[in-house]
């Protein structure tokens, strides 16, 4: 059952958004059919076609319109805003439903989580162990006499 209102839900977003997008475009056909004091982007459509089509009050027609497909344009936004938000708020509960709690418990029980003193510990251990692997790498150097002159020359005795 479940299963079915995530579905309807999911249906009635997408319907909602289609009728949203259509309204927006009506929307925006009619403001941009209305004449303007300035005679603006009305007179490129041309102010007797719109005239004939729908008669000598076209801005009281066009006025009405522009209000209608507004409301419409609000009330969409309105109720498909509070449909994602139901959607999201489902899929928020799906994650905290109980069997989810519950096996998040489960594995957070099988994954030790490691102190600081422990990875303390594992750092000294690792730098020890580079420590001594970069010493046995690197060649011994050679014993250096302190003091080459005295080896060389006969001390003179008296």
């Amino acid at each position: 059952m479940n299963l079915f209102l995530a579905d309807s839900l999911n249906i009635s977003i997408q319907l909602l958004f289609a009728v949203l997008v259509i309204v927006s475009l009506l929307l925006l056909g009619v403001v941009l059919m209305q004449r303007p004091k300035q005679e603006g982007l009305g007179a490129a459509f041309g102010a007797a076609i719109t005239d004939q089509a729908f008669g000598a009050r076209t801005t009281d027609v066009l006025k009405k319109a522009t209000v209608y497909f507004g409301t419409a344009f609000m009330v969409l936004c309105l109720g498909l805003g509070m449909l994602i938000n139901r959607q999201h708020v489902k899929s928020s509960e799906s994650l905290l439903s109980p069997e989810m709690m519950k096996a998040a418990a489960r594995q957070e029980v099988s994954i030790p989580a490691k102190t600081p003193e422990e990875l303390q510990q594992e750092e000294l251990r690792r730098r020890a162990a580079e420590a001594e692997a970069a010493s046995s790498q690197a060649p011994a150097p050679a014993p250096r006499n302190p003091c080459p002159a005295s080896a060389e020359t006969p001390v003179p005795s008296n």
